[in-house]
């Protein structure tokens, strides 16, 4: 009997084709646009986890203020207070536990060779930072320990930097102009993507001598080892504590931005997948709307359907089957479309969005609640109808 009400059901959607595509309609833009807009969001968190897993492991900040990613985060730097001292504190005191330490100043600025331009973040450091950040040298050389006490005018510059001003010639050795000030390009970082191939790197004595650069924006450092990493923190605080408050500094490993920043992006993904969701429920309404209608349509055939012994409870499965093929059918259709849609993606916009196994299966089933949902009251609505009268119907 359920193999001859699916046959019946799909022969009775076959037979309006057209009404039946545009009914699916809106459940397939449904789940569509709830698994693209997920895989999007999973290809960002991939994003943001591959950028800062490229920075190497173990690296802890020291930034000013206190953050809890909730509040502006900018905003610990108009009480900025982290200076040289602070540096001195951490170098005395947690040496045995950390490696690579260097103070940092972040300066946006305009680089300029001949008439072109280009706007790069300066990360001015001391001779660890290329081990701090993990930059690669691709062409020439870090700056040295000579060119960090002398304050040397001497900059490396990114991959993306490179390409913009240099195209095809050899930068090393050459000049640009940072703030009207001529420095000499002494390397070339390798690529590595996303904003780190847009950034320079000068010592942070020449930032402090040119750009009169006093508070730091931060001091960065790695544990010696990943087991280190929660008593190093602790022990940076202490330490810092020895001249600041509470709420003048926080220190924060890399997992710690990174599981903060996941957060966010989680959110925000299931925020939007949901609000795309509501358009299965438009969907839903148009389902229910159509079978309505093709109750009213088939009054006689459900006469007849009752004459001949079929049970109210039969009648209700049949429409019910149709209404629910209807959204599973959409739904698949949605599913293939979003899988296709990701792949193109991926292989066109070097973006690694993936789809989750867990977002195909919650828009499978909930596209075919939608039509258990919204199929019930016109499924009933067709068995209660009175034989006598369905056959009278014209």
């Amino acid at each position: 009997m359920i193999t001859e009400l699916f046959l019946t059901a799909f022969k009775s959607l076959a037979s309006n084709k057209t009404r039946t595509f545009l009914t699916m309609l809106g459940v397939i833009i449904g789940v569509f646009a709830v698994i693209t807009l997920i895989s999007i969001g999973e290809g960002i968190q991939n994003f943001v986890t591959q950028r800062f897993n490229s920075l190497g492991s173990n690296l802890i900040f020291v930034v000013p203020g206190r953050i809890n990613f909730r509040d502006d985060p900018g905003a610990g730097y108009a009480t900025n207070k982290l200076t040289k001292k602070h540096y001195n504190l951490i170098d005395t005191y947690i040496s045995d536990v950390v490696s690579d330490l260097t103070p940092l100043y972040e300066i946006g600025k305009s680089l300029t060779y001949k008439n072109k331009n280009y706007y790069s973040v300066l990360n001015c450091t001391n001779e660890n930072g290329d081990k701090a950040y993990n930059v690669e040298i691709a062409e020439g050389r870090y700056f040295s320990r000579n060119d960090v006490l002398s304050s040397s005018r001497v900059v490396v510059i990114g991959h993306e930097v490179r390409n913009e001003l240099f195209s095809n010639q050899d930068p090393i050795g050459k000049t640009l102009k940072i703030d009207d000030k001529t420095f000499t390009i002494i390397g070339v970082a390798k690529e590595k993507g996303g904003a780190m191939d847009q950034r320079s790197y000068v010592p942070y004595t020449t930032a402090e001598h040119i750009f009169n650069s006093t508070r730091y924006s931060g001091i960065v450092m790695k544990a010696k080892s990943p087991e280190l990493v929660d008593s190093a923190i602790k022990r940076i605080e202490q330490a810092l504590l020895r001249d600041l408050e509470e709420d003048d500094f926080t220190v924060l490993s890399q997992k710690d931005i990174l599981n903060s920043f996941t957060s966010i992006l989680s959110t925000i993904t299931i925020g939007i997948g949901a609000i795309a969701a509501i358009s299965l429920l438009v969907g839903g309404i148009g389902i229910m709307n159509i079978m309505l209608v093709t109750v009213t349509e088939r009054t006689r055939e459900i006469g007849l359907r009752k004459a001949v012994g079929a049970s109210p409870f039969n009648i209700a499965l049949q429409f019910l089957l149709e209404a629910t093929s209807l959204s599973i059918l959409g739904g698949a259709i949605g599913v293939i479309l979003a899988l296709i849609t990701t792949t193109i993606v991926r292989l066109n916009f070097n973006f690694d969005a993936t789809v989750p196994l867990w977002a195909l299966l919650l828009a499978f089933i909930f596209s075919a609640m939608v039509g258990i949902l919204f199929g019930t009251y016109p499924a009933v609505k067709a068995s209660k109808k009175d034989p006598i009268e369905a056959l009278r119907y014209e």
